[in-house]
């Protein structure tokens, strides 16, 4: 994909607040997605005013369309009652498949490829019970620097329940911040054979580094492992083509760039070549047409569906179904180039603005990142600066030990919100 070559500075005039703020107004007059922050309820202050919100990356604000969308289910349920499994306009039996239907563009996969169940670190753990299979000196599972906690309880308890010690049996390759090319290919080098699997973020949620999925796949298939990733800070935030590069499994949690409310549904990705491979099984991944028979007989529903366990709620559904509506009317691609815009505006600003001040440990080549710009607070005490923000109704997140965390999203995040986050971090820094 092309992105236009856009001039984010103020240019000529001097380098002001007051200038970078003319110059992002400037840019949301020509924003062709400028619209859809009116399609999303906004924190506000005491006093009314909209907080700024950069914690998209944590949970995405909510769509006006979600209420009324648990309403329809409320009402369902409250004149059908068990009949709304199987009656009405969405029955709850099969409301999960339309909604892994749009997710699979979003991911890049095929619709077979995709379902929509449970919560993020409940699919890992599944996912990890079919396709972890380690054996006499292949046992190793590789991760990213800084992954985040919550994957790394996931591999060592399964590093634990074979009998290993995590403390060796996981490879983090280099000893930098990031997951580099060179340190990838040094520790597969040495110690590929040994390698049975990788879980890695496909953006860590620490550094903002987006992975080279793709390659990184294909490295691990080389030495004979699997490639598995956790996307919770990837999907709906950056391009995906799961499928085409072969990737073997994933996971992702649908409440942040998806906008899916809090604690809102996980979705997997199967391969097609491993929809067949055996996993831990419940009557919800039986095929429709013999569910309900209730014999102990297990036959899978075709591709990932089959992968299902037990009934979701629906009314966490109706927050995704609600959700994706945007993703289906904007698509990724203009949702990239349009985040691509603004952390580079970000960047510039601070760059310009707080050059001694701040570091921006996140990649600075736009095809290493997503929306989200990770900060260092060099010459101040970052938590009393993250404080500041917070006092001024600036909603950024910290992250131990030392890092603020800002992701401007694209379907509601302005130009003059990112020169307004600039602004604040100024007055807290100096």
């Amino acid at each position: 994909m092309t992105h236009r070559k856009t001039d984010l500075s103020p240019g000529n005039e001097r380098s002001t607040a007051a200038a970078w703020l003319r110059r992002a107004r400037a840019l949301d007059r020509d924003d062709p997605l400028s619209a859809w922050r009116e399609a999303f309820y906004w924190p506000r202050t005491p006093a009314g005013d909209r907080v700024l919100y950069f914690t998209g990356n944590s949970l995405g604000l909510q769509p006006r369309v979600t209420a009324q969308r648990v309403q329809d289910v409320l009402e369902a349920w409250a004149t059908r009652g068990v009949d709304g499994h199987f009656s009405g306009e969405r029955p709850f039996t099969t409301y999960h498949r339309p909604l892994a239907e749009r997710l699979a563009p979003i991911v890049g996969a095929e619709s077979r490829e995709v379902t929509v169940m449970n919560s993020l670190t409940v699919n890992l753990h599944l996912l990890l019970t079919a396709f972890y299979r380690p054996e006499q000196g292949r046992f190793r599972i590789l991760m990213e620097p800084h992954a985040f906690p919550s994957d790394t309880h996931v591999v060592s308890s399964h590093l634990a329940l074979h009998g290993m010690d995590p403390e060796t049996a996981i490879l983090v390759p280099g000893d930098s911040d990031m997951l580099t090319d060179s340190a990838l290919a040094a520790a597969l080098g040495e110690h590929g054979e040994g390698v049975a699997l990788g879980l890695v973020g496909g953006v860590n949620y620490w550094t903002g580094q987006f992975m080279d999925i793709g390659n990184i796949t294909a490295r691990l298939h080389d030495v004979g492992a699997l490639a598995g990733w956790d996307l919770a800070h990837a999907a709906g935030n950056v391009p995906l083509k799961l499928h085409d590069w072969g990737v073997d499994f994933a996971a992702w949690c649908t409440y942040k760039y998806l906008n899916s409310g809090p604690g809102g549904p996980s979705a997997i990705f199967v391969h097609d070549r491993h929809t067949a491979r055996p996993h831990v099984a419940g009557w919800w991944g039986v095929d429709l047409a013999d569910r309900f028979r209730m014999d102990s007989t297990f036959r899978a529903a075709e591709g990932a569906e089959g992968w299902q366990l037990s009934n979701p709620s629906i009314l966490m559904l109706a927050g995704l179904d609600a959700a994706l509506d945007a993703f289906d009317a904007v698509g990724m691609a203009a949702l990239r180039e349009k985040s691509l815009l603004l952390t580079r505006f970000l960047e510039e600003a601070l760059s310009e603005r707080l050059p001694d001040d701040i570091e921006i440990i996140t990649p600075s080549d736009p095809r290493q990142r997503g929306a989200q710009l990770s900060l260092r607070v060099v010459r101040a005490d970052g938590r009393s600066v993250y404080d500041q923000l917070v006092q001024a109704d600036v909603r950024c997140d910290w992250r131990e030990p030392d890092i603020i965390r800002a992701a401007p999203v694209p379907l509601y995040n302005s130009f003059e919100d990112v020169a307004r986050l600039v602004s604040h971090m100024e007055e807290a820094v100096l």
